[in-house]
């Protein structure tokens, strides 16, 4: 199944009874593997999870953590980008260049990548003098 296949499918089974707006997201890992996440909200709003985030924590679950290309659909009037926190996420796991699709219900699509939506973003080179003890 395509990205785009994968990513519709799934955000039929997000759980938003709160927004009504429903975020399907597919990966593909370096392995070739497709994972998928959809939006599970919570009436305690900071307590739910994104899409993106969901398709990410299947992906690390099988083993596999480079991300290769991204694919994000919601039924929105134009194409939604992932939010900030998800952008930091993508980036833990997908080098700068990984192509991000964020695509509509009726066809529209945006394709930038995980350096143009998040320019100088935090990573664990930032960290290098600590030996990774913060």
């Amino acid at each position: 199944m395509s990205l785009i296949e994968t990513a519709t499918a799934v955000r039929e089974n997000a759980h938003a009874p709160y927004s009504r707006f429903k975020v399907g997201a597919a990966i593909r890992a370096a392995s070739g593997a497709v994972y998928a996440g959809c939006n599970v909200e919570n009436v305690a709003y900071p307590q739910g999870t994104c899409a993106e985030a969901g398709a990410i924590a299947a992906m690390v679950a099988q083993g596999d953590t480079r991300i290769t290309e991204v694919l994000v659909i919601a039924d929105s009037p134009s194409p939604v980008p992932p939010c900030g926190g998800c952008r930091q996420k993508l980036r833990e796991f997908a080098d700068g260049d990984v192509r991000v699709t964020m695509a509509t219900i009726d066809g529209q699509s945006l394709t930038m990548t995980v350096e143009q939506l998040l320019p100088g973003a935090f990573t664990a080179g930032h960290m290098a003098n600590t030996g990774g003890r913060g």
